[in-house]
């Protein structure tokens, strides 16, 4: 029995366990079209996605790096994302490897607690002494919404919107999206550069900066 065999089966059974709430999503680290990874996915209304959709920051993150050594990639637990539409999700993430060692496949479980922390909010004078809130990250459909959020957070770190970005700002604004992997995306170049207002070759420059 091959292992995205015994994964759907672990996903089915999850999934039937934890109810409507609880997505379960199989993405595949070595297909020929990283932009559409999903390969299998559980109850895909909690995130609105399907086979064949994009990754999530996360498993973009390990795309990314996937020629780099990730020996010491470990599985991420109980961090939150959010959707876009205003969900919030309790997330899990195990990286599969094969015989050899290399990255196969990433199983993700994203638990719809909404309704949960409504009534955690209701009660937060009584079970939250101190407030210590987590800000969720979002989850996106596919990679062109990634990249919009990309977009968004290197602003954020540069702390102006880009009318007032001097080339200091851009460089570094465009940095951090090339750490971030931004540019492995199809076309973003492109998108990028028409939203900072400066040509590709521009662009480019400012990814050499200092490097």
């Amino acid at each position: 029995m091959g292992r995205l065999t015994v994964l759907k089966q672990i996903a089915r059974d999850i999934a039937s366990q934890f109810g409507s709430d609880c997505e379960v999503v199989i993405h595949d680290l070595k297909t020929n079209d990283p932009e559409h990874s999903i390969v299998y996915i559980e109850n895909g209304h909690v995130t609105n996605r399907d086979v064949g959709d994009g990754p999530s920051n996360a498993v973009f993150d390990v795309i990314r790096k996937k020629n780099k050594n990730q020996d010491d990639l470990e599985d991420h637990t109980g961090y939150l994302m959010k959707t876009s539409d205003g969900k919030i999700l309790k997330c899990s993430t195990s990286y599969i490897r094969d015989d050899d060692g290399s990255l196969h496949y990433v199983f993700g479980i994203n638990y719809d607690i909404t309704k949960l922390t409504m009534i955690e909010s209701a009660l937060h004078s009584l079970v939250t002494p101190e407030d210590k809130e987590e800000k969720p990250k979002e989850i996106t459909h596919n990679v062109n919404d990634l990249l919009d959020h990309l977009i968004e957070e290197s602003v954020a770190l540069v702390g102006k919107p880009v009318a007032l970005m001097n080339k200091e700002d851009k460089v570094t604004a465009i940095q951090f999206l090339n750490d971030s992997g931004a540019f492995l995306i199809t076309k973003s170049g492109d998108k990028v550069a028409n939203y900072f207002g400066i040509s590709k070759y521009t662009l480019y420059s400012y990814i050499d900066v200092n490097k």
